[in-house]
């Protein structure tokens, strides 16, 4: 009689044990976790569960060296768009690296552990995997504090008195905003974007093509003592190899502005040039905007 109950009773507790099994979650790192000294650095994941994005859970993480005793680091991810969790997190050096997450919905507690290798950043962002450098972005900010001094002088030979003192203060203004970090990351990601999209319509940026732009340019800072000035001080052999990689990217990026000024030309055949041209802006802009959102931007 014993055994013939202790059949179903051991099917029972199968279905049962069964029955309670908990969320198969995957985890993913979408943002990589660096190490840079004294400075807490972003870190994401993204939870999935039948390659479904999970929302509404309550994400830590325990973060260890895998073969070093510094102690676990503790971080709470907060939630973002799309099953996508971060935090920031203060590693003390680079190397291997245990992340044990907990994952809470509803009072059921779910356990994850991945390995990570962390190592030092190579620079401020990625665009695609491909980095945005500190040396990035200090020639963005010489370029544009070359453009400054450039409208200065230009001011002092065009504008007296008080309009020569309005143009100058405005100026000032704007070399305020060039110490900006982000703006300059602003800058160099929209232009690279354009430059991709370009690449990825089958546009391509010629030698001559890029020569051209970089006599034009070299002609138009010859004209103003501050910037050939400058540009010395810089060092010429290394802003001009500088220069001529922009001006490739942004050869690519006109290519793009001339498809879509033909296209608005092609859509609106009985508008004037500068309602074209405004159209056009706005068109980029919107362009812009969607192959900006298509990219995997990393910012440090």
């Amino acid at each position: 009689m014993m055994k013939r109950l202790l059949f179903p009773m051991l099917l029972l507790i199968a279905m049962l044990a069964g029955c309670s099994k908990g969320p198969e979650y995957e985890i993913e790192v979408t943002k990589d976790l660096y190490f840079q000294k004294d400075t807490a650095l972003p870190f994401e994941i993204k939870v999935t569960e039948n390659k479904k994005a999970v929302k509404g859970l309550d994400v830590s993480a325990q973060i260890s060296m895998t073969n070093m005793d510094h102690g676990t680091y503790d971080v709470k991810l907060e939630e973002g768009k799309n099953g996508t969790y971060s935090g920031n997190v203060k590693l003390p050096m680079g190397g291997k690296y245990e992340a044990t997450f907990t994952l809470k919905n509803d009072g059921d507690k779910t356990e994850e552990v991945i390995n990570l290798n962390v190592t030092k950043p190579k620079g401020v962002a990625k665009i695609n995997g491909g980095w945005i450098t500190n040396d990035d972005i200090a020639f963005y900010q010489f370029i544009n504090k070359l453009q400054l001094e450039i409208n200065r002088e230009a001011a002092k030979k065009k504008y007296t008195s008080k309009q020569l003192e309005e143009e100058l203060a405005y100026l000032d203004s704007q070399e305020k905003i060039n110490d900006d970090k982000n703006q300059l990351l602003t800058q160099i990601i929209r232009l690279r974007a354009m430059a991709m999209l370009a690449s990825e319509k089958g546009h391509k940026a010629a030698g001559a093509e890029v020569e051209q732009a970089v006599a034009k340019a070299r002609d138009q800072y010859n004209q103003f003592e501050s910037s050939k000035s400058l540009i010395q001080e810089y060092g010429e052999d290394k802003f001009w190899a500088t220069e001529k990689q922009q001006y490739q990217l942004i050869v690519l990026s006109q290519k793009v502005q001339k498809d879509v000024i033909e296209k608005v030309k092609k859509d609106n055949p009985n508008v004037g040039e500068q309602e074209v041209y405004y159209l056009a802006q706005k068109a980029y802009e919107e362009l812009l905007v969607s192959q900006v959102n298509s990219l995997k931007i990393e910012v440090l």
